[in-house]
Parts: structure tokens; C-alpha cells; sequence
């Protein structure tokens, strides 16, 4: 375990995966145990949303790939490069075509092992500050490398009173249960807010979509994206790619309190 902090807040990082979030002692992410999602936080590399219906096949430039639901970065493990008292580093690195076991398989896939058609190095930060909690992602790998990339990090709800204001417009927790698996789609948006006990603010930098998703009434996730995975079938997934071009590309997500 990796602990951070700063002032009055507090950090818990289990091998990559943000596991706590606290300030004067109000937990703010999901924990596991608790009833809805068997996570705390994940990220969706390199691509984002369900493949079963296209046989778990995906289309890049260069070969098809296989992968099942978001992508195969989350079946691999963090290793820890640096930390401080306030940061903390994790790498994972991924060699084109290397065979990835899939933990869903047999039970939720027909797919026993996962590739991709690409190297890459991905990169997780931990950074706490006076603003509050940064966690910035690197991507690198050869140009012209296909991406998706998702957050997904869940947050403990205290309260039955929970909106989320996006542009000016709350959505409650109803609707986004309403919806269900697919996630409520929460487009051109770079800034929610979470209100519930306390007030949380999520700010974002690269990912330019939000989806919302939760099953039940204790946690939400609010998950920053580049693409939204169902405004395609999943056979044209490769429509939601981009692209490496000139050097690494770099994500942000910014999380802070407003109470």
C-alpha cells in the first residue's frame, strides 16, 4: 500500500488503484466490499466499452485485435517507479502481441487470452496539493498507435440527495441507474459536479466526455473518456480510435472539494 498527504486529505493507492480519498475524514471512493462494483478505480486502454457482440474482435490498422470489455491494461500490473509524501508514480508496459490473461474467461467470456497489435507504455500519477487530487496519465508508444482511454473511478455516496451538474443541467441518481449498463452519456463536457453529504468537483483535461454509471444507490462512477462506446456498434469500435502522433499523450483528471 502507498499512502499520500497533504494538509487535511489523505490518499491510499493499493498497487495502482486508488483505494481511498479523504478529506477531514469524509471518505470519498467506493470501497471494496460494499455492495455495486467489486473495484475502486480502473482504467479502460485501449479501448473503451464491451466487445462480445463483435466475437471480442477489434479492428486496428494494423491487425485485428482481441480484447474483451474495456480493453486488456486492466488485466496487467502496476509497477510503483516513485513516490513522496504527495506522489506517487506507476508504469505498465505492454509488448505487441505478448498473450494477456483474461480474467473474465470462463465465466463472462468465451476468450481465454487477450493481444494487441501494438507496444505501449502507460503511465498512472498520483499528485496531492492545495487543489486538491491529480491523477494524470501518459500514454506512449510507436506514432500512429490506435487509442481509446477511460477513467473509471467510483465514489462513495452517503445520501439518498445525490444530483450531478453537468453544463448547467442536474442529473440524479435515477436517471443514471435508469439507464444501466450501457452508462449515461454525458457529452463535450470537461467538469462535473457531485453533490451529495459533501460536494465534490471533477475536472478533466484530454478526455472531452464523461459517462455516468452505477447499479445501485450507495456509489456512483463518473468516468472522463474519449469516446463513447455505444454511439457505434460494436463491430465499427475502431471508429472511436485516436491516435499517437508526435510523442506521448497526456490525461488529467482533477478532483477537489468544494464544501
Amino acid at each position: 500500500m502507498t499512502t499520500l498527504r497533504f494538509q487535511n486529505q489523505f490518499v491510499l493507492i493499493d498497487a495502482g488503484e486508488l483505494v481511498s480519498y479523504q478529506v477531514d475524514g469524509h471518505e470519498y471512493i467506493h470501497q471494496k466490499g460494499s455492495p455495486g462494483w467489486r473495484n475502486a478505480d480502473t482504467e479502460m486502454f485501449p479501448i473503451i466499452g464491451p466487445t462480445a457482440d463483435a466475437g471480442f474482435f477489434v479492428q486496428t490498422p494494423k491487425d485485428i485485435a482481441v480484447l474483451d470489455q474495456h480493453g486488456l491494461l486492466r488485466e496487467l500490473e502496476y509497477a510503483q517507479i516513485s513516490a513522496t509524501e504527495t506522489e506517487a508514480v506507476f508504469k505498465k508496459t505492454y509488448v505487441a502481441r505478448t498473450p494477456v490473461e483474461n480474467s473474465k474467461y470462463p465465466e463472462k467470456s468465451t476468450k481465454k487470452q487477450l493481444f494487441w497489435p501494438y507496444d505501449f507504455h502507460f503511465e498512472k500519477a498520483f499528485h496531492l496539493n492545495s487543489d486538491g487530487l491529480q491523477v494524470r496519465f501518459k500514454i506512449a508508444g510507436e506514432r500512429d498507435s490506435p487509442f481509446m482511454l477511460g477513467y473509471h473511478p467510483a465514489f462513495k455516496l452517503h445520501t439518498t440527495e445525490v444530483t450531478i451538474t453537468s453544463n448547467e443541467k442536474n442529473i440524479s441518481l435515477e436517471e443514471v441507474l435508469a439507464v444501466g449498463g450501457r452508462a449515461l452519456h454525458v457529452p463535450a463536457c470537461e467538469e462535473l459536479i457531485l453533490r451529495d453529504a459533501k460536494q465534490l468537483k471533477i475536472r478533466t483535461e484530454g478526455f472531452g466526455d464523461f459517462m455516468l454509471w452505477t447499479e445501485v444507490p450507495n456509489m456512483v462512477c463518473i468516468e472522463p473518456i474519449t469516446f463513447y462506446p455505444y454511439s457505434v456498434p460494436q463491430q465499427a469500435m475502431h471508429e472511436g480510435f485516436d491516435y499517437l502522433l508526435d510523442g506521448p499523450r497526456e490525461f488529467a483528471v482533477h478532483i477537489s472539494t468544494l464544501d
